[in-house]
């Protein structure tokens, strides 16, 4: 360490105290009466300040650099803004000794000679403590939450920033030893706050905030006036008595002197953030230094010493990056490491240390030896055994005991120094003088033996690993390389500031000048790169480097010298540069070099290192070629080229070896098929057709699906081109592929055919199939595209597709709810047995569901179905008559018990009791033998019951509830039914009159509860009934007589033969959709002159129904108004009914021949907008 005067000034008071602006840019100065402003940059006075009456003592910056306070003698505080502008002046009641700013808050505390206060600006007054001794010095923690007070009478006390004491600190000298200046470390990095003390017993000690000492009282033999600290706390500055500045470490070791004085030194402080001190003297003259730390290090290899701290010293690992710190407690002045030995020098001695192990990368240090003797020298270096000193032209080899064994005096300067290795106890020494000699010394040979001389003055030196050359940097910055045996310079480089050979490659060196690095490989021209500092060693590809006072390892990729023997072709030179550190590229540029110039061994290594299996192959194919007696160069090189993509290369080293084929090969392997082409010339053309073959399907393969299709068309092969047309979807080109085929072609039409099928395409499809005269899979195209025009129209043209249209179709209809259409379907396709199977099914499903109105429709539908099958089929007439009676029946069953489920199901019912009772009648009597599945019989019970107690048929209802009792009841109608089993008792049993049903045949009234069904007791004439309300409609059913057709009566009936005239007249209104008689005026009954009404005569009490037959005389009496036909399809007849009350009209559904009344009709049909119950819509015409 050395002080360099940067500028200096006197003035004629004593400097008492000074401050810098937090910035670095201002120092205040405490002179006399005045305060003092200077430039620090060049010592200029800016501005004299006066405010004060009296001698100014103190003066304190503020941390945020905004104002800065002065106290005086005349016993007053004034606070100054940066502008150097008086803003506040507040006094005590003796002189002020001392202030100081809080760091944090920027509180102001101002000590006197009998108390101190403390101020901010948000204060309107200063709150002022007393002191019960003289108030020397002052200084904030760094978190600002505590001031330390030191005091004349050896007291320190440590306040909170309210002034209250926390700790006191009492010194063994008491007021012998007052307190003269502390200051607290402003370093973060310490873990506790440090307090450091200078007390006029002329000691100097260290303090934690709690009180506690930190080691021992420090002597310094002066009386110190003043102490501080640099920005980050690891130095300290004392001045005092002794007329200097010591500079000492944190932990208070003395390190040397800053600038000796004329008078005692009140005053010193350090320029914020720098090495800069300023020191203030009682004779007023003012010093400004710049602190110079010099660097003290060794290297050994990748071991680097340096000194840290001034005291300590740190070993590192430039490779492993470890390090590790020894604590020496005193100025380091030197270092030298060797090997595994590490010497130290101290002011008063020197220490040894060896590490405990051999381990390469061990790094704990013990001291070996120490030798306790004070000495002189400029150069240290460290042996196995033996220390060396240079001092100046004199060399001396001392042993680690201190004992002098050896010494060599120089003829001049010894410039630089360096141990190159040897046995324990006879390394050699390497020694560059002033006047250009370069001397090997060995430690146990008295005798230096000159290896050179030169003209100029040595700066560095180095010796290759084997010993046979010299690097040379001399004063003129010139890097000069001398072979060793012949003396001879074998080049020299400008611009040269250190040099480094590497130690594991003997033709290469590295010097650094100019903010440049230089590599340099055996006479090949320099590689250059930036680099800031000294390269102080080459190992391998680090290159170590130091710069300012940081010593680092840099990576350094030996390419360029690496290339530079590659052009020359030694590749095996080459391989032992890249050994040392290169890229992976590098790897790969030297082992594709080698392969080109067959230096297999050398390219094998290398591929091995980039781990390059592709290579490292074709390497062994050749070997394994060359082993069977294969010499063809030519060819080998051709594999490589191939190998390295130079193909066209490649291509003509395999034709001058005769090898066409190789190339072709290569050629299309490679999908180069332009190249082939032109390789091939006008070759063979069944080559060329392959040849665009293997084109088309690398473009295939590449994504380039266009270009294929067209290749494959050029090349014939359609199947493909198809193929990956229809995997595109393109239509169009599918289509022209199709088109220009000839239709024998028949597998690659299909194949379009299917893809057009597939693509939605089903116009295409059919021109395909229509070109290839395939008709099945035509039908089959538009079965499953569901063109059922087009596939019926090809029907009617061949027939024996019928089954394969019809039946897909009717399935078809099934699914989309269209039964009826489907049933026409299955009956053009012949499946009969199919549809019936479908519509009991789906029958089934409604019952179960509880549909019942679907279930009617269905059980119709099926016995239409029936009675068409048996029309179709004579073998089954019988059978189909018989299951279409049954299902007409069940049909009026389940559409009767819809309304009777509604009832009993659903909360709220809109039927009239009329018609519950009508049809719960119906129903009891049409379930005479087994009750079909869904029906319920305790419902239908149950409705009578309610409704017969309703409408006054009293007895009828009894017989009901008595019905229930012997069935099981659910629990939901168990109490109503017990109930109304009760309350029917209190009814008389009898039913009222107007509910019994009257027989229009014999006009007999019909009791309610009826044995014999639906049928009149007297003259077993079936009852007609309304398919909405179940009333018994007044129509008698006749048939004709033996020998009259059924066109012949409708012939007769519409002749209608004259009458009698009545008064009125019928109106007849016929459509497609129903038969209606109206009566438009009241008319009388019909008399007796009716033919009809002689016909209705029959033998009273009978047991067997006598039908009414009529002949051609009354078929001619007949009105066609009063007559209703079911024109039922054979093998069934027609059915007749006459109407006995013209004047009630009465309509058919000419589609399920149901009876209603017109009224009712005409308003279900308003509200389904088709029959209630076959569902015929009301547009429909046909039957």
């Amino acid at each position: 360490m050395r002080a360099v005067l940067t500028w200096r000034d006197k003035v004629e008071q004593c400097i008492y105290d000074l401050a810098f602006k937090p910035d670095g840019t201002q120092l205040i100065l405490a002179a006399g009466n005045r305060l003092l402003v200077y430039d620090t940059s060049d010592g200029t006075l800016l501005q004299p300040l006066k405010g004060h009456k009296d001698t100014v003592y103190c003066v304190a910056y503020a941390k945020d650099g905004k104002r800065f306070a002065s106290g005086s003698a005349d016993k007053s505080i004034i606070i100054w803004t940066s502008k150097l502008e008086g803003i506040l002046k507040y006094t005590h009641n003796d002189s002020i000794q001392c202030v100081s700013y809080n760091p944090i808050t920027h509180q102001l505390a101002s000590c006197s000679s009998s108390d101190f206060g403390l101020w901010s600006p948000e204060q309107k007054s200063v709150s002022k403590h007393k002191s019960s001794s003289k108030i020397t010095c002052c200084s904030w923690t760094n978190d600002g939450q505590y001031l330390a007070l030191g005091m004349s009478n050896g007291v320190i006390s440590i306040r909170n920033k309210n002034g209250e004491e926390k700790v006191k600190i009492e010194r063994p000298g008491g007021s012998f030893s007052p307190i003269w200046s502390i200051c607290w470390n402003p370093s973060r990095e310490e873990h506790n706050d440090i307090l450091a003390v200078a007390d006029w017993g002329q000691k100097l000690s260290f303090y934690q905030l709690s009180g506690k000492q930190i080691g021992k009282d420090r002597p310094l033999n002066f009386d110190p006036c003043c102490i501080s600290y640099f920005t980050k706390g690891e130095y300290i500055l004392v001045g005092g008595s002794d007329k200097q500045v010591s500079l000492f470490t944190k932990d208070g070791v003395r390190l040397g002197t800053v600038g000796e004085q004329n008078s005692w030194v009140w005053t010193c402080r350090v320029k914020p953030d720098s090495n800069y001190v300023v020191v203030g003297c009682q004779d007023g003259t003012i010093s400004f230094y710049q602190l110079i730390f010099s660097t003290v290090h060794g290297l050994y290899k990748d071991r680097y010493a340096y000194r840290d701290s001034m005291t300590d010293v740190i070993v590192q690992h430039l490779i492993t990056e470890q390090k590790v710190r020894i604590k020496c407690r005193e100025l380091v002045k030197k270092i030298a490491i060797y090997k595994n030995r590490l010497a130290i020098q101290l002011p008063e001695k020197i220490l040894i240390y060896e590490l405990y192990s051999d381990d390469s990368v061990d790094m704990h240090y013990r001291v070996k030896e120490k030798i306790v003797k004070k000495f002189e020298c400029n150069l240290l270096v460290v042996c196995t055994d033996h220390i060396i000193l240079c001092q100046e032209k004199r060399l001396q080899c001392l042993s680690f005991s201190g004992v002098k064994e050896r010494e060599w005096q120089m003829e001049s300067l010894i410039r630089y120094i360096k141990v190159i290795g040897g046995p324990a106890g006879r390394e050699g020494l390497l020694v560059g003088l002033k006047n250009g000699q370069i001397l090997k010394i060995f430690v146990d040979n008295l005798f230096a033996i000159v290896l050179l001389k030169q003209a100029t003055a040595v700066r560095c030196l180095d010796m290759s690993a084997s010993r046979n050359k010299l690097a040379v940097v001399d004063e003129n910055d010139t890097c000069l390389v001398y072979d060793i045996h012949t003396k001879e310079l074998l080049f020299q480089e400008p611009n040269a500031n250190s040099v480094a050979w590497n130690t594991q490659c003997e033709d290469m060196l590295c010097f650094s000048g100019g903010g440049y690095l230089n590599i340099k490989a055996s006479t090949f021209p320099v590689h250059q790169q930036k680099l800031q500092g000294f390269v102080v060693g080459y190992n391998g590809s680090k290159i170590f480097c130091l710069h300012v006072f940081s010593m680092s390892a840099v990576e350094v990729p030996q390419s360029a010298p690496m290339y530079q023997y590659l052009d020359r072709k030694m590749f095996r030179e080459a391989y032992q540069i890249a050994c040392l550190g290169v890229t992976d590229a590098d790897w790969r540029e030297l082992a594709m070099e080698a392969l080109e110039g067959l230096e297999f061994e050398t390219a094998k290594k290398a591929f091995t290192r980039v781990q390059d299996l592709r290579y490292l192959e074709l390497i062994s194919s050749i070997e394994e070629r060359k082993k069977r007696g294969e010499t063809n160069n030519d060819l080998f090189l051709a594999d490589v080229f191939s190998y390295q993509g130079k193909f066209h290369e490649a291509a003509k080293l395999y034709k001058r070896s005769g090898h066409e084929n190789l190339a072709l090969d290569m050629y299309t392997d490679l999908c180069m098929f332009e190249y082939a082409k032109d390789f091939l010339g006008s070759g063979d053309p069944k080559e060329t057709k392959m040849l665009i073959s293997k084109q088309a399907d690398w473009a295939r393969n590449i994504n380039e699906p266009k270009a294929a299709v067209e290749m494959y068309i050029s090349a014939g092969e359609h199947t493909k081109a198809i193929d990956i047309s229809g995997s595109h979807g393109w239509v169009d080109m599918l289509i022209d592929i199709a088109r220009k085929l000839d239709k024998a072609e028949r597998e690659p039409l299909l194949m379009c055919a299917r893809y057009f099928k597939k693509l939605d395409s089903p116009g295409y499809a059919a021109e395909t199939y229509l070109k290839v005269g395939d008709l099945k899979s035509l039908v089959q195209l538009y079965v499953d595209t569901k063109r059922w025009d087009e596939a019926f129209a090809l029907g009617e043209k061949h027939p024996e597709f019928k089954d394969d249209i019809y039946v897909p179709y009717a399935q078809w209809l099934a699914e989309n709810d269209r039964f009826e259409e489907a049933q026409k379907a299955f009956h053009k396709a012949g499946r009969q047995g199919e549809a019936v199977r479908v519509l009991e099914q789906l029958t089934h499903n409604a019952v179960v569901e509880s549909r019942f109105n679907d279930a009617a429709y269905y059980y119709w539908m099926l016995s239409m179905q029936c009675l068409d099958m048996a029309q179709a089929d004579p073998a089954q007439k019988d059978v189909m008559l018989d299951k279409f009676h049954h299902f007409q029946h069940l049909a009026e069953l389940y559409h009767g018990y819809q309304t009777i489920h509604r009832y009993t199901e659903e909360p709220f019912s809109f039927d009239l009791p009329e018609t519950l009772f009508n049809i719960s009648k119906f129903l009891l009597h049409s379930l005479t033998k087994a009750t079909p599945l869904g029906i319920s019989k305790v419902n239908t019970l149950f409705t009578l019951a309610k409704q017969s107690k309703a409408l006054g048929a009293y007895k009828l209802a009894r017989h009901a509830y008595d019905k229930l009792r012997g069935l099981q009841i659910p629990a939901r109608i168990q109490k109503s039914i017990e109930l109304g089993t009760l309350t029917i008792r209190s009814k008389p049993f009898h039913d009222s009159e107007e509910l019994v049903p009257l027989c229009y045949r014999c006009s007999t009234n019909n009791p309610l509860l009826n044995n014999l069904g639906n049928v009149c007791i007297n003259c077993r004439q079936p009852f007609i009934f309304s398919a909405s309300s179940y009333e018994v409609l007044h129509l008698v059913e006749f048939y004709l007589e033996e020998g009259i057709t059924d066109e012949e009566a409708v012939a007769l009936i519409d002749l209608e033969a004259p009458r009698h005239k009545r008064e009125g007249k019928w109106q007849e209104i016929a459509s497609n959709n129903s038969q209606t008689l109206r009566l438009d005026e009241a008319m009388d009954a019909i008399g007796d002159d009716d033919p009809f009404t002689a016909k209705l005569s029959f033998e009273q009490g009978g047991s067997e129904f006598v039908p009414v037959v009529v002949n051609r005389s009354v078929l001619r009496s007949m009105s066609r108004r009063d007559v209703l036909i079911k024109r039922w399809p054979p093998p069934l007849q027609w059915q007749y009914f006459r109407s006995l009350l013209p004047d009630a009209s009465i309509t058919m559904c000419p589609s399920c021949f149901q009876m209603f009344h017109s009224e009712d009709y005409e308003l279900l049909v308003l509200q389904h907008a088709c029959c209630p119950y076959c569902r015929r819509r009301i547009d429909d015409t046909g039957p």
